[in-house]
């Protein structure tokens, strides 16, 4: 039988060995706080500061990616400009040593084009599961990993 190579494996494991500190875990989940607030308020500066500056977001399955402060603003105002109305209902969060996993139900108006996505007027609701990874040296969030129900098209 062949073996297949796990390339994560170690980061995995490195996960997994975090311990779980309540100083740690109010510090993230303070962070976290401080991010939503801020995105909620549409405080672009605000959101970008808790974010390392290699920080990378990345909507999954499609492929498409924003690297480092600057992407994460275009990702941002693209997300916003398509939908300035929209609205994330957390329903679930987990918080520990790794970061944030949070789920939502998020609403919008397509108002702007989004992902070559010529705007439709349409109200949409979709779900949404958001990993947070958190960087323990420097104290911050290396991004975003977005899982989507909303029909995206694939990256070029």
């Amino acid at each position: 039988m062949t073996e297949i190579e796990h390339v994560e494996r170690d980061e995995v494991l490195e996960l997994l060995r975090r311990e779980v500190e309540p100083d740690l875990y109010d510090e993230i989940r303070e962070l976290w706080k401080r991010h939503s607030i801020a995105e909620d308020g549409r405080d672009l500066q605000g959101l970008i500061s808790t974010l390392t500056e290699d920080c990378v977001y990345e909507l999954r399955p499609s492929g498409h990616r924003w690297e480092g402060h600057e992407g994460a603003a275009r990702f941002y105002a693209g997300l916003l400009g398509a939908f300035p109305d929209i609205h994330f209902d957390l329903t679930d969060i987990v918080i520990g040593p790794q970061g944030v996993c949070e789920e939502a139900r998020v609403t919008g108006t397509h108002e702007g084009r989004w992902l070559g996505q010529e705007p439709t007027g349409e109200s949409l609701t979709w779900n949404v599961v958001i990993f947070f990874p958190w960087d323990p040296e420097r104290r911050l969030f290396r991004g975003e990993k977005v899982y989507t129900s909303l029909a995206v098209p694939p990256a070029n």
